[in-house]
């Protein structure tokens, strides 16, 4: 009996501060780091997820890709923000066949766009009986903007690549936590993916999804708070925010300022939260792990862990994935924050659903 090998794919997180691009290959359950490259971006390519200069956004994946001598031109990619809608709904125990031929009229009431100018997928995540005794299934309805997807998927093909896969930020980050980590029963764990314009929320609860919500806030809040309240450059103002000393920023001011941002974001985290335990009438969040290239602002994690009343860890996306002794241990460890999403679509193969 021959056995088909699943065909490689290579995962390329296009963020607004940098892209990375992760292959890993896979082995009798088993992942393992075969290349791992990440440029970081001018701050005006990628504005608010709006790709402002696809040129030097193509330019950046080609030398990504030639860089690390990949040969795969199979991609996945993803997409956050605005035009971005995910919910959890409750419709009537229908086939799958049945809900794929009915899920546009359902998803109107739902979709805040335009039925017709949005690609939409689904998948069912349980079935029950409902209080009337009627069998009912809890479906996962995810709608994204045509004119997003094709500025995304226009990248990949600008760049010599062939999109196979447009997933969504949220869920790479789920794929990649179970991947590495498991879940108890019971047990609510929320993910906070802290990128530079957008920060990710994602709650799983008993290790399926929940809820989510992107929050368009992150880490490009600090710099631009550093830079207009001390008249710094933008440059001047990002190596204050990563911790490095600048002549005329007084360590008061930056701390000041740092808080101020890490309220505004923990005040739309717990709002998040909130939003959760109302729509699903649940209980308590148990912990949170904490992702993205902003969550390594300093002392960031015991603020949201003082703030939220909650145990905050950091995610290591690569827990449970093997690194070669090719890779520097080190710099696998410095860029470990960065790629959450990454990892999570470096996991999809094409015959996933």
């Amino acid at each position: 009996m021959f056995f088909r090998k699943k065909k490689e794919t290579i995962g390329i997180d296009i963020g607004s501060s940098s892209i990375k691009v992760i292959q890993l290959t896979e082995s009798e359950g088993r992942y393992t780091l075969n290349k791992f490259g990440l440029y970081e971006l001018a701050p005006e390519i990628i504005v608010d997820g709006t790709v402002m200069d696809s040129v030097r956004c193509v330019e950046t994946i080609q030398r990504l890709i030639k860089e690390q001598d990949i040969s795969t031109k199979d991609a996945v990619i993803s997409v956050s923000g605005h035009s971005v809608i995910v919910k959890r709904v409750t419709l009537p125990q229908m086939s799958e066949d049945e809900l794929a031929e009915s899920i546009k009229w359902e998803a109107e009431q739902y979709i805040p766009f335009d039925i017709n100018e949005v690609n939409m997928d689904f998948q069912i995540l349980s079935t029950f009986t409902g209080a009337d005794g009627k069998q009912q299934m809890n479906v996962l309805l995810a709608a994204v903007k045509k004119d997003k997807l094709t500025d995304y998927t226009s990248l990949i093909i600008e760049a010599g690549l062939t999109p196979v896969i447009v997933d969504i930020d949220s869920f790479a980050i789920e794929n990649m936590y179970n991947t590495n980590y498991e879940m108890n029963d019971n047990e609510t764990i929320a993910l906070v993916n802290l990128g530079a314009g957008i920060t990710n929320i994602n709650i799983l609860q008993n290790g399926i999804f929940a809820f989510t919500r992107d929050i368009s806030i992150g880490g490009n809040r600090y710099t631009e708070s550093i830079q207009k309240d001390l008249g710094l450059s933008f440059g001047d103002a990002e190596r204050i925010k990563k911790g490095e000393e600048v002549e005329g920023a007084e360590s008061l001011d930056v701390d000041s300022i740092i808080e101020n941002v890490s309220t505004e974001i923990t005040s739309e985290i717990t709002r998040s939260f909130g939003y959760f335990k109302a729509t699903m009438g649940s209980e308590n969040i148990n912990k949170v792990m904490l992702s993205g290239g902003s969550s390594k602002i300093r002392n960031l994690d015991s603020f949201l862990q003082e703030r939220l009343e909650l145990p905050v860890e950091f995610i290591n996306p690569f827990r449970k994935i093997d690194i070669p002794p090719s890779f520097d241990a080190e710099y696998i460890k410095s860029i470990a924050p960065h790629a959450a999403v990454a990892v999570g679509l470096g996991l999809r193969r094409m015959d996933d659903r």
